[in-house]
């Protein structure tokens, strides 16, 4: 299980493993379930010291002798060394000879996997068979001299941050084209390409890019390719002077009178971010939830395979400072940002960029996040040790209200008696925000729990489970309002809680610490310390709560890490990460048999935690029912409801 690649490059932030390559070995485990162990150490490759330690590890576990180990480790890193040594100089070599020949050279860019011919459609040999040479993007190993900072993607996949450098070098060269191959659904190129495609045209260069998958026409990519080719004998050359690398404008210190504007994310927590954030001494205008007109604009200025929530993200915030409201001179905009593996650490590069073509860079974007931020932002910083006390407030109350509301909903004397609750509940929490009253917070929830029970009759329903891609599962109009369709037929929805989110970080930074991936800044005695504070909160939370009769409680987030280490590796920290599985295992543990999995299409985190689980959960669980529902912004309403209407005929 690699979690981190080589560096590539000085000026790279990280170098991430793509989460499908890191995740295969839990696919085969998982879907394959093969009668011999299958074993997959968790190693680094960022840290030689690390790396040494893992192998050492894993080796002397199988009973080799520590000696052996040590000669074989010291060869395979010689062996790297040169293999990497040697294909750059075999790269260079071949382009001095085309350009000593007069020939036409292509930098025919992709990933590791894409050298195999089977998978390719040996593309690389059609481009040598109408005479022009082939390269590869192992031209820029070992460069230090092409630099990627032009740039606004954020540097986190080792594969992604070679062909960023390898386009960024091709774009100066007069006689070099540049051509990317990618497979369909790749998450991480999703984003790669409008980058690589600017960084060409401010050259003066055109892009190629050729989809390959098992059932691609060869004819078609045979005519591009001559295409290519042709066009470049005919004649196309870089300018002289590049145009200018245009990016929004930097938040500084002289920019905290703006006022911010944030997307819309769940019907919970959304409505009380600007009572929050004016605690911290920030105004924010909470835009409203997306529309159709949200995923038009975000569809204008996003290519079609990036994830949903980017889409809707970006195409609120767009159409937002499209409407003429808001001075652009006096706003910036906000969203948050995990800086992880997934590929939605990416979302405020595509932010940035749709903001430059729309005509909006003079407006500044904001990236919230716990760790160091990937965009720089020096006017903008939160005293985390004073904040954290009332969002953590906030969210449980947040959740509380939710899991009070849809176990009400189905069960109310009085129809609309639970919305109107919850409404006035959510009221009553901005304003103890406004005042900063934690503890008046907490005392919410005995409160709201006692007047939700008084609303309700005894009813046993058939329930539903959400889990799912954390914006998926909370945000209504991203799921089609799956979770209202529910509700209206009688279905007691037992709702994703944000709590678990943001507590999986302290099990996370355990495992990589144990694993030695990264060392934690933290003392992990001290991690434990100050979860047991925060539990203790919890299950305080959980005892007020329990005043309404149907109150599902908070679980530890150690116990639902060893319940989704069953299905999968606790490794496996990209998108929800383990947590979706643990959570899973969970419902099944505590009789709610049938769970809906909500995700963008083409989720790749997904795809290991989810749909890469699935097999396993039912050979453990086999009374579970599991329905994955994946949307974009073209998906049928129709289609959901019917597979929403087979799960509910089967469970009644």
């Amino acid at each position: 299980w690699a979690v981190y690649e080589k560096p590539e490059g000085p000026d790279t932030r990280n170098s991430y493993n793509c989460p499908v390559v890191a995740g295969y070995p839990e696919v085969v485990r998982n879907a394959i379930m093969p009668e011999v162990p299958v074993d997959s150490p968790v190693v680094t490759f960022r840290d030689a010291k690390k790396l040494r330690a893992a192998c050492r590890k894993y080796l002397t576990g199988l009973g080799v002798e520590s000696t052996t180990v040590r000669r074989a480790i010291r060869a395979a890193f010689a062996a790297q060394e040169e293999y990497e040594q040697r294909i750059a100089t075999l790269n260079r070599d071949a382009l001095a000879e085309s350009r000593a020949a007069g020939g036409v050279t292509i930098l025919l860019a992709g990933r590791p996997y894409h050298t195999d011919p089977l998978v390719q459609h040996k593309i690389s040999d059609m481009i040598t068979d109408m005479g022009a040479t082939v390269i590869t993007e192992d031209i820029v190993r070992g460069d230090s001299t092409t630099g990627i900072a032009d740039s606004h993607l954020v540097t986190q996949w080792s594969y992604i941050n070679r062909i960023l450098r390898a386009a960024h070098w091709a774009a100066a060269q007069q006689d070099v084209h540049f051509v990317q191959t990618t497979s369909f659904g790749c998450g991480p190129d999703a984003f790669l390409l409008d980058e690589t495609r600017n960084v060409l045209q401010r050259h003066g260069k055109s892009f190629t890019l050729l989809k390959i998958d098992d059932v691609n026409n060869i004819g078609s990519l045979k005519l591009r390719v001559r295409s290519v080719i042709e066009s470049i004998r005919f004649g196309n050359t870089a300018r002289e002077r590049p145009e200018p690398f245009v990016t929004t404008k930097t938040f500084t210190k002289s920019e905290r009178r703006r006022t911010l504007l944030a997307p819309f994310f769940t019907d919970y927590v959304s409505p009380l971010v600007p009572a929050a954030f004016r605690q911290a001494g920030y105004e924010i205008v909470q835009l409203p939830e997306s529309d159709n007109e949200s995923a038009e604009y975000g569809l204008r200025y996003a290519n079609n395979e990036v994830c949903y929530p980017a889409t809707l993200v970006v195409g609120d915030l767009i159409k937002a400072l499209d409407s003429g409201c808001y001075d652009l001179d006096e706003t910036a905009v906000i969203i948050t940002q995990t800086g992880g593996q997934c590929r939605a650490t990416n979302y405020v590069a595509l932010l940035k960029r749709a903001m430059v073509e729309a005509g909006y860079a003079q407006v500044p974007v904001i990236s919230l996040g716990m760790g160091s931020s990937v965009n720089p932002q020096p006017g903008f910083g939160l005293n985390w040790a004073k904040f954290l006390p009332l969002a953590l407030a906030a969210v449980l109350l947040g959740d509380c209200i939710s899991k009070f509301y849809h176990s009400a909903a189905v069960r109310e004397i009085r129809p609309g008696e639970a919305m109107r609750l919850r409404e006035a509940y959510l009221e009553k929490a901005k304003e103890a925000i406004s005042r900063n009253a934690v503890g008046e917070l907490y005392g919410l929830v005995g409160e709201a729990a006692r007047s939700f029970d008084a609303i309700i009759e005894e009813k046993t329903l058939p329930k539903v489970g959400i889990v799912g891609e954390i914006y998926l599962k909370f945000n209504s109009f991203a799921h089609k309002r799956v979770v209202r369709w529910l509700v209206e037929h009688g279905v007691e929805v037992v709702p994703p809680v944000l709590t678990d989110f943001f507590m999986e970080a302290f099990v996370n930074r355990s495992v990589k610490h144990r694993t030695g991936v990264q060392r934690s800044p933290v003392p992990l005695a001290m991690l434990r310390q100050i979860y047991g504070l925060l539990w203790r909160k919890m299950e305080q939370v959980n005892r007020d709560a329990s005043a309404f009769r149907y109150f599902t409680p908070f679980h530890n987030i150690y116990e639902q890490a060893e319940r989704g280490r069953e299905v999968i590796s606790l490794s496996a920290q990209f998108g929800e990460g383990w947590l979706l599985p643990a959570e899973i295992v969970t419902f099944a543990r505590t009789g709610v048999n049938n769970v809906v999995s909500l995700q963008p299409f083409g989720c790749i985190a997904n795809h290991i935690v989810s749909k890469g689980v699935e097999k396993r959960i039912k050979t453990l669980y086999p009374q579970m029912h599991l329905l994955s529902l994946d949307f974009d912004s073209g998906v049928s309403d129709v289609n959901v409801t019917n597979r929403l209407m087979l799960l509910t005929d089967n469970i009644r």
